[in-house]
């Protein structure tokens, strides 16, 4: 399985966007510093997941929730998580 996943800095609330196939290592390698991208903004913390089955529909997703129509819809998705902030 593959997860496409969005993680909420607990430092500063920014959002991040990714894919994987194991999402607790991977949660636990955004924390522990060794991914560049977000070595300076951690904690993080798991606010969103889709599962697929396959790599290539994951990673079609990741970039449509990087776009601007996957913003919206993650601002939709998420809008009472987010206005409770």
């Amino acid at each position: 399985m593959y997860y496409v996943y969005i993680l909420e800095s607990l430092k500063n609330g920014d959002l991040y966007k990714g894919f994987t196939s194991d999402i607790n290592r991977r949660l636990e390698e955004h924390n522990s510093g060794v991914t560049e991208s977000t070595k300076n903004k951690g904690p993080w913390k798991l606010v969103y997941c889709e599962i697929f089955l396959n790599k290539y529909d994951a990673i079609n997703r990741e970039k449509y929730l990087k776009g601007g129509w996957g913003r919206k819809f993650l601002q939709e998705v998420l809008k009472n998580y987010l206005k409770d902030k």
